[in-house]
């Protein structure tokens, strides 16, 4: 195990993509197993020492950053122990591309697709991360079949699915040594959202591994993790798709979830169904006016006078290829799409591009915002079926009203975009911070969530109290002290210390 006090060997674990700046920790451990772990967390307890889990650092909400006390990064835990037709055995410190590319060598698929595919498993598991593919699939949560995790007592829990499951309001769990843990449920209820990572998950009958899936480095350090895998699809039907009227986009995409949502619920009611090619969204993205503006600096083939953008994918075998794409086809025509300056793929090798082209605008907004000097304000809301299109039109007005740049981004398909703000001075910076708070006032009032996938982290923990008020969040902090008494771990994460007193 390696132990570094030296502040130039400090520097690269005091940061992560939330540019939250003042992070400082004592020292940094980078243990290469879960008895090294658990020794340093023996230590840090008895002498009540906050720890930070340190993972690949590409979180946005500051999850990562110390605030003082020791840095234990995964870095080291980096092996895959297994992959098998159904499943893969993992350290927590496995990078999600790694992974990917292991279980596509043996045509097997691993669906969960954040954008940063430098992240770290374990990472993905702790915050439930998502992404584009999460319209199909959903989140990390229903591939994560057993945890292996360290307490910030140095005790370990060992979580199968299905093992586990709260009763009366209580979960009562037995650590490795014996030791038996009952903690209280929180009582509030998840938003009615498709996507939703704000707070501890809470649900009837909860199975305990959950629990921890999405926590946060906050309940206790995961070590080992076996995921669910899936056939590798024989094939996709790819497309980047314009329209020159929002409201023909929009018509689209409602029809195209329809159609999807339809299909999945004929094959869940009969397994064994004929339907003929039906139509069955695996991503549905999308992009503004000003999105594209952004992505033709990358793609200058990207047309100009459209309104929006849609990339949509299909899981297709070579019998029902032709027959998709007349469908889609069909689709597209219904609704007044350009197909004649739309792009379409089924190659492996068009669709890197095509998932290049999705990739460009964060990258372009990044460097714009570097330009100025200024901290880009990225809205991570979702809301309910119901309220989406007038999220939108609201996140749309605003916007332009307050004269700042921005662009508006992302999963459409769950209802859940990305407003990014770029400003270019301190004054609209200020600017942005408030109109952020305005979306997410709304964003509650329409019985949405303010955090869809990102987390909470440090950035977020005013706003979660906002969301469920002292209540709830004083639950959430029982709840932590129930496995965590000393509060070392995570600290500042998720909700401020106040709580934890």
């Amino acid at each position: 195990m390696q132990v570094k006090t030296q502040k130039d060997e400090l520097e690269n674990y005091l940061t992560d993509a939330s540019n939250l700046q003042g992070g400082f920790s004592d020292k940094l451990f980078i243990p290469e197993s879960r008895e090294e772990i658990a020794e340093i967390l023996k230590e840090a307890n008895r002498e009540k020492i906050p720890v930070t889990v340190s993972g690949a650092r590409t979180g946005t909400v500051g999850g990562a950053i110390p605030f003082g006390g020791y840095v234990i990064s995964l870095e080291k835990l980096n092996r895959i122990n297994e992959i098998n037709e159904e499943c893969a055995v993992v350290e927590s410190g496995v990078i999600l591309n790694d992974l990917q590319k292991a279980v596509e060598a043996k045509k097997l698929f691993y669906p969960p697709d954040p954008t940063e595919w430098s992240c770290q498993i374990g990472g993905t598991v702790a915050t439930n991360a998502s992404g584009a593919r999460s319209f199909k699939y959903g989140a990390t949560r229903k591939f994560v079949q057993r945890l292996e995790i360290v307490l910030g007592c140095g005790d370990s829990l060992n979580l199968k699915r299905g093992e586990v499951f709260a009763g009366n309001g209580f979960v009562e769990l037995k650590t490795e040594s014996g030791n038996l843990i009952k903690a209280k449920m929180p009582t509030y209820q998840q938003p009615n959202v498709r996507k939703n990572t704000s707070g501890y998950f809470s649900a009837e009958n909860l199975d305990a591994i959950d629990l921890f899936i999405g926590s946060e480095g906050t309940l206790g350090v995961i070590t080992k993790i076996e995921l669910s895998l899936l056939k590798k699809p024989q094939g996709f039907l790819s497309g980047i798709v314009f329209f020159k009227d929002e409201k023909d986009l929009l018509e689209f995409v409602e029809e195209a979830r329809r159609f999807s949502f339809e299909t999945r619920e004929a094959r869940i009611q009969n397994p064994k169904s004929k339907i003929q090619n039906p139509i069955d969204a695996t991503v549905l993205e999308y992009f503004d006016k000003n999105s594209l503006d952004f992505i033709r600096e990358k793609f200058p083939e990207t047309p100009e006078n459209v309104q929006g953008a849609i990339f949509f994918e299909q899981e297709t075998t070579v019998e029902t290829e032709d027959a998709l794409f007349e469908q889609w086809n069909n689709l597209l025509e219904k609704h007044k799409a350009e197909l004649d300056d739309s792009w379409f793929t089924t190659s492996e090798q068009d669709l890197v591009k095509m998932r290049e082209f999705r990739h460009a605008l964060p990258v372009a907004v990044n460097e714009r915002i570097v330009r100025y000097k200024q901290r880009k304000i990225g809205t991570d809301m979702a809301v309910p079926d119901k309220m989406f299109a007038t999220f939108l039109k609201f996140y749309e007005q605003k916007l332009t009203e307050s004269e700042l740049d921005f662009v508006i981004f992302g999963h459409i398909g769950d209802n859940h975009l990305h407003a990014n703000i770029l400003p270019k001075t301190d004054d609209e910076a200020r600017k942005a911070k408030h109109l952020y708070g305005r979306f997410i006032a709304q964003a509650i009032m329409f019985g949405g969530t303010i955090s869809a996938e990102h987390g909470i982290g440090k950035l977020k923990s005013k706003y979660l109290n906002v969301q469920y008020g002292e209540r709830y969040l004083s639950e959430m902090a029982e709840l932590k002290k129930t496995f965590d008494p000393n509060g070392i771990l995570g600290r500042g994460n998720m909700f401020e210390a106040k709580f934890l007193v």
